[in-house]
């Protein structure tokens, strides 16, 4: 790892970043790579690798980052979190992704549990996870359907609230029970190996999308069941896919969020996913970077190593720019929605959007730099850019956030 920037982190934070980083570095980056070769279905096979993953980052308590102390978790600070991101995409942002989406459910029934007083999502959803150290208990989170995506992250537009936007995976109460009927897409990152769903469905579809609702799912209850695995050209190491949901019962206490709350309930989820996403991309494209300054020292051309060429020195200052500027940017974003204060949309998806190009456009250069071997199948370099062109669609589409984000600056912003 090449000089921090920030001076403030102190010897605990470094440690924890070091630990994390060892990780990425033995385990995530070479087990990423043997499931990139593999099929989809043979990703998630019981004799998979990944399952290893899941284990070992769970013997440790790590997959109880997000929940508080008071809640029975490690209680992290936003550096902590800031590192641990960007370290574990560093090593391979498939896994990442995967390991930090399987918190998803439990950080809202710890959150939710406190809020509305229902101890019991704390004792049936929250407590299997967190004494969970075999990486049995694993989440996922539900919102797209084959005909909602980026749609479904777009409050604050008119189209948001009209009836004919309403989601098609529906909700309904039957006296003290909810019954939910739908599907949910292919990009559901950890459905197919999911215990437990954060699910965003319609409660109200004469309200749109804003008539959503957001239920914690048990996906072993009847009426579940799964598609296969989707086939992916990046993040081949994160399983994918459908979720669908045939009068499957669930007790009125597990739907957390209703009515009025859950515009602004996908708004602050949309500040907190895309500040994360903005930290995993921040480490794939300073892998990139690594990778290409390793190279440009062994590679010999015009009897040198290409390192001492001009123009190679400028590709890599370029390179160099461009990630340390995403960087600053998606640490600041996570700090301070960290804070008490409400998490800020425009700085998140910021993050998100500048540092999914980041590492795109990184790993291009950074082939660039390889030439030829960059663009061979089994090098690092290649799968870099692959897993960071799915980002720019992950989560949201760039452009879709970008609108979201400037109507917020032009609605909600605060002028000095």
């Amino acid at each position: 790892m090449y000089l921090e920037l920030n001076t403030d982190i102190t010897d605990e934070q470094r440690a924890i970043r070091e630990v994390t980083h060892q990780f990425a570095r033995d385990r995530l980056r070479p087990v990423s790579m043997q499931l990139d070769a593999m099929e989809a279905d043979e990703v998630i096979a019981g004799d998979s690798p990944l399952w290893d993953i899941f284990a070992e980052w769970y013997s440790q308590g790590n997959h109880l980052i997000f929940i508080s102390e008071n809640e029975g978790g490690m209680g992290a600070g936003p550096v902590e979190k800031y590192l641990v991101y960007e370290e574990l995409g560093w090593g391979a942002v498939d896994l990442g992704i995967s390991l930090a989406v399987s918190a998803f459910p439990f950080t809202y029934a710890a959150r939710y549990g406190t809020l509305l007083n229902r101890p019991s999502l704390h004792e049936e959803i929250l407590a299997p996870f967190l004494e969970d150290r075999e990486g049995k208990v694993r989440g996922c989170w539900a919102i797209t359907e084959p005909a909602h995506g980026s749609d479904t992250l777009g409050p604050g537009f008119e189209s948001f609230r009209q009836r004919d936007a309403a989601g098609s995976c529906r909700a309904v109460k039957d006296g003290g029970d909810w019954i939910i009927n739908g599907q949910k897409s292919s990009w559901v990152s950890n459905g197919t190996i999911a215990t437990h769903a954060c699910l965003f469905c319609t409660i109200d579809p004469d309200k749109g999308m804003a008539g959503g609702g957001v239920a914690l799912v048990p996906l072993d209850l009847p009426g579940v069941s799964r598609g296969k695995p989707w086939q992916k050209i990046g993040q081949r190491g994160l399983p994918q896919g459908e979720i669908f949901f045939d009068d499957v019962r669930i007790p009125e206490r597990y739907m957390i969020v209703e009515g009025d709350r859950y515009e602004a309930t996908v708004e602050a989820t949309i500040a907190g996913a895309n500040a994360g996403m903005g930290a995993l991309f921040t480490g794939v494209a300073r892998a990139a970077l690594e990778e290409a300054i390793a190279y440009s020292r062994e590679r010999v051309q015009g009897g040198r190593v290409i390192s001492e060429h001009q123009l190679v020195q400028h590709i890599l200052f370029e390179m160099f720019s461009r990630v340390e500027s995403a960087r600053q940017l998606s640490r600041a974003a996570m700090a301070y929605n960290d804070t008490p204060n409400p998490p800020s949309v425009e700085h998140s998806i910021a993050s998100k959007v500048v540092c999914t190009r980041t590492a795109f456009e990184v790993s291009s250069d950074a082939i660039q730099v390889f030439g030829a071997t960059g663009l061979t199948r089994g090098m690092p370099i290649e799968k870099f850019l692959r897993d960071a062109r799915m980002s720019l669609i992950e989560d949201g589409v760039n452009e879709l956030l970008g609108l979201v984000a400037g109507n917020h600056l032009s609605q909600v912003y605060e002028l000095s």
